[in-house]
């Protein structure tokens, strides 16, 4: 913003901070306690575990601390997936839902322990929930949004596992539809090279 500028409150930059800064403010629960709730919204997902390469991640996540999210994202109601903002539909517990497919994600792993992940969520009006993540993806640069892609997706179908499978379940073996991916011409060991590289640079 310019010196000149007056600042407007209604300005959608700063409508969406407020979202973003409402969901922070919220205490983190572990992901594998939640119980359904309705409502479409924003989420973070914190690790605080002792996956040797996410050390930088958890350190900032132990003793109460949640100051790095490893992943962000949303939850919209179902009509909204069809091209409409959703305004005005019935979120169900998309929400939820959306937390749960998460869990289940983290508990197919073979070196994840579900035990170790917290997250924070807010139930948001359906308009605001794009740019509420899109503001904290730009804060935090979370982990598994920016640089190992593949932690949101769904099951691609019958018909489409000749597609590749990703960065995140290279690293992160188990899910039951990764496996009848395609191999990914990257090894996780230079997944995992390059994620240490990053990390390092990041954080020390």
């Amino acid at each position: 913003m310019s010196v000149g500028t007056p600042f407007n409150p209604l300005d959608k930059k700063h409508l969406g901070e407020s979202v973003a800064d409402a969901l922070l403010r919220g205490e983190p629960v572990r992901l594998d306690s939640l119980e359904p709730f309705k409502g479409a919204g924003i989420y973070a997902i914190y690790y605080a575990g002792d996956f040797p390469l996410y050390c930088p991640i958890s350190d900032r996540n132990r003793n109460g601390q949640f100051q790095q999210p490893i992943y962000v994202g949303k939850a919209i109601p179902e009509g909204a997936r069809r091209g409409g903002l959703g305004l005005g539909l019935d979120p169900g517990t998309a929400l939820f839902k959306r937390l749960r497919e998460h869990a289940q994600s983290i508990e197919q792993a073979d070196n994840l322990d579900l035990k170790a992940f917290y997250c924070r969520f807010l139930v948001v009006d359906d308009i605001w929930i794009p740019l509420g993540e899109s503001l904290l993806i730009a804060k935090f640069a979370p982990l598994w949004n920016q640089w190992l892609d593949g932690f949101g997706n769904h099951d691609p179908g019958k018909g489409r596992y000749g597609q590749e499978r990703s960065r995140w379940d290279v690293l992160h073996p188990g899910r039951s539809f990764a496996i009848k991916c395609a191999d990914r011409q990257e090894s996780i060991d230079q997944i995992f090279t390059e994620i240490e590289a990053r990390l390092r640079d990041i954080y020390y």
